[in-house]
């Protein structure tokens, strides 16, 4: 069996064989011609003799022959090489296939896995508010706008819009950055939830790093945009304060914070200065909005043309406002009998034409029928009116039938006594009387006068009601007055009961007041740093809420501003100043004011500077120190000065007698200092009984709590 060419295994016949039948197999599968048929005859298989290579024992190795007559390696598996066929008789399963060969049979062609593309919601979301955020910038249509966010749903992506319509308008002009704000503030609360606008102005400052790449002056832009939406009310001061202590110190959305606090909230004027900042605003607040639905409504009633009055409620361009219109209307028609037809047309009209939607309609119908009872202290009749007017409405179609049945069952589960509703009728009056005279001594004598302490909760939720929906001013003395109530005849726990009552209806309020959040979150913090509450109070108030509702949040918000740096400053001037100083800092200008006119000071000026004080409910500290310094230097100039304040009511009855219970209370640490201290005070009572300052009761009263307060002073 040997020959020249070696010996051959049966292992290496048996693969001689296999790829003899492969080799015949594609050649008969080709068209003729393409191969020559003597291919193996040409090329013999070479088995190397034994001892006459290293390789013996190795597989067969493949040799050609070039047309020079020397021995060619093929290259491994078969690639080709100068003068070789390359791999084209390869056994290992990869044969061309070539589509034009008229045999082609798709079915040999080998199979692909082909991935699908699974289809990212979040990125879905993206692309479309891109499309909305252009065409609003096109057509500067808000309520289109908001329609389109509100169709396309995804609500829980709503920050993501907020940071792309942001970054989009910071690369444009003045005319899309003014947009975007104004955007912002019409979606704010109706279609975007006042956290969803936290969220995304955090990310947005996250981001801030990488928008200064391609916009070089984003941190002030970023920045205008932040003060923008504090001035607006979408986002609360204290948002700031948190923002930063999320943001490392040395990264731009730091800066943009620390820039809008420095240029533009720190700025006299900062609010028209910033609404201006970008051109002159488009954008008007709730109060100019309300003062343009009340001038539109008075004009209709007098022209009778309900076609220009229905093209003045498109103009506004506040469809998610338009229960206000709806509400105005409505009082407006109890207000003048001779009106009512004409209201009821122009509101039939609206429904119509698609003005006023479904919803606006019942809500606005909703929101009058709670403030009933304060309406009908102006319009005695307005139950009964308002009873008449909700058939007339379902009747004629404008207004949803349901409306009927949740009224009567929201009215039933509602219900309250007789003596509630003549409580709270009463304190609505003497409220409104205090917001003009600020006179808090008269309005604490007409709570005494009502003798319903157990009714002290609704009166503060009444207060804070009230004064939401007014200015500064009214706000600021709701505060000083809390004060002075926790002080004289309210007890930490009526102020807690009032706050949850309060903070339990948060929802509601929000839909006459649109900041209400914020402005509770501001009472209740302001509260906390007047003493009227402690911090820990604050998590009694949070545990009897809802885990996740309004009142929550907005406990937690008071958290946030309690927390804040200078917080105590700040919160005492929240209403743009009045009387919000620190106790201590009282104390000290009461005291000076005081060694001033012991020093030989005028009467007079000294009366002066207690009126500006503007702290009457914190007139006892002036009689306290006056008397303590009548005993030290043994002067009794100070009971001059108050008979003075006594005579010109700038020190009540009340605040004598408080003065005078917290020395007594406090006499025995009194001692320590002025040995004598007993027998002169008892000398000052005999003196104020006799002028008449001080209450009958005075001799038994003994205030718990004062001692503590004179020691701790």
């Amino acid at each position: 069996m040997a020959t020249s060419e070696g010996f051959l295994t049966d292992e290496q016949r048996e693969m001689l064989k296999t790829a003899s039948q492969n080799a015949e197999n594609v050649l008969s599968s080709s068209p003729k011609g393409l191969f020559p048929s003597p291919l193996f005859s040409d090329h013999h298989l070479k088995v190397p003799a034994a001892g006459k290579s290293g390789t013996a024992g190795v597989a067969v190795r493949h040799v050609r022959r070039s047309h020079s007559g020397k021995h060619v390696r093929v290259k491994k598996d078969g690639g080709g090489g100068k003068g070789t066929w390359g791999k084209l008789l390869d056994t290992d399963g990869e044969s061309h296939i070539d589509r034009n060969d008229p045999n082609y049979d798709s079915g040999e062609e080998p199979y692909q896995l082909v991935g699908a593309t699974i289809s990212d919601p979040l990125d879905d979301y993206k692309k479309a508010v891109v499309s909305i955020i252009e065409e609003y910038f096109s057509t500067g249509d808000v309520e289109v706008a908001a329609s389109d966010l509100r169709e396309l749903g995804s609500s829980n992506y709503h920050l993501y819009f907020i940071k792309r319509l942001v970054s989009m308008a910071m690369d444009r002009h003045d005319k899309e950055k003014e947009m975007a704000s104004v955007l912002l503030s019409a979606l704010y609360a109706d279609v975007i939830s006042p956290s969803q606008i936290r969220d995304g102005f955090v990310i947005l400052l996250e981001s801030a790093d990488d928008l200064a790449v391609d916009i070089l002056d984003a941190v002030d832009i970023l920045a205008l945009f932040v003060a923008r939406a504090v001035v607006d009310d979408i986002l609360p001061p204290a948002f700031l304060t948190r923002a930063k202590k999320a943001l490392p110190e040395s990264s731009k959305g730091f800066q943009v914070l620390q820039t809008t606090e420095k240029n533009y909230l720190s700025a006299p004027h900062h609010a028209e200065l910033v609404e201006r900042r970008w051109g002159g605003s488009t954008h008007i607040t709730v109060e100019e909005v309300k003062k343009k639905i009340a001038d539109l409504l008075r004009e209709y009633v007098e022209s009778g043309d309900a076609v220009e009055a229905c093209r003045c409620i498109r103009e506004l361009g506040v469809s998610f406002f338009h229960h206000e219109v709806v509400k105005r209307a409505l009082v407006l028609a109890m207000e003048i009998r001779t009106a009512e037809p004409l209201i009821l047309k122009l509101l039939k009209e609206a429904s119509e034409e698609g003005l006023i939607s479904s919803s606006q309609m019942a809500k606005g119908f909703a929101r009058l029928e709670e403030s009933l009872d304060d309406l009908a202290l102006d319009i005695p009749s307005a139950k009964s009116l308002f009873q008449s007017l909700v058939p007339k409405a379902i009747s004629e179609g404008w207004l949803d039938a349901s409306f009927m049945k949740s009224s009567g069952e929201d009215g039933q589960a509602q219900a309250e006594d007789e003596k509630v509703k003549r409580f709270k009728e009463e304190v609505v009056t003497i409220i409104h009387e205090y917001f003009l005279s600020d006179d808090i001594p008269e309005l604490i004598r007409s709570l005494e006068d009502l003798g319903m302490p157990e009714f002290n909760p609704i009166f503060l939720k009444k207060l804070i009601t009230l004064a939401m929906d007014r200015k500064n001013r009214e706000k600021e003395m709701a505060s000083v007055l809390l004060s002075a109530l926790h002080i004289e005849i309210f007890s930490t726990e009526d102020i807690v009961n009032g706050f949850i009552m309060l903070l339990e209806s948060a929802e509601d309020t929000a839909l006459d007041i649109l900041d209400a959040s914020n402005e509770l979150a501001l009472f209740l913090a302001r509260a906390v740093i007047d003493d009227v509450l402690v911090p820990l109070n604050l998590e009694d108030i949070g545990s009897k809420l809802q885990p996740n509702c309004s009142g929550s949040e907005t406990v937690r918000m008071a958290r946030s501003l309690i927390a804040a740096r200078h917080a105590g400053e700040r919160l005492l001037r929240c209403w743009g100043g009045g009387t919000g100083w620190a106790v201590e800092d009282a104390k000290d200008k009461i005291l000076k004011l005081l060694e001033e006119y012991e020093s030989g000071g005028v009467l007079g000026e000294a009366c002066q500077c207690i009126r500006d004080l503007g702290m009457p409910f914190f007139n006892h500290e002036v009689v306290k120190k006056a008397l303590v310094m009548a005993m030290e230097k043994k002067n009794d100039r100070m009971l001059d000065l108050l008979q003075v304040c006594f005579n010109e009511g700038l020190i009540t009855i009340n605040q004598m007698t408080k003065g005078f219970t917290r020395i007594k209370d406090g006499m025995d640490d009194l001692a320590l200092d002025i040995p004598n201290a007993e027998e002169k005070f008892n000398f000052y009572v005999e003196c104020a009984q006799k002028k008449g300052w001080l209450l009958s009761s005075f001799g038994s009263s003994v205030g718990d709590g004062s001692s503590k307060a004179v020691a701790a002073t």
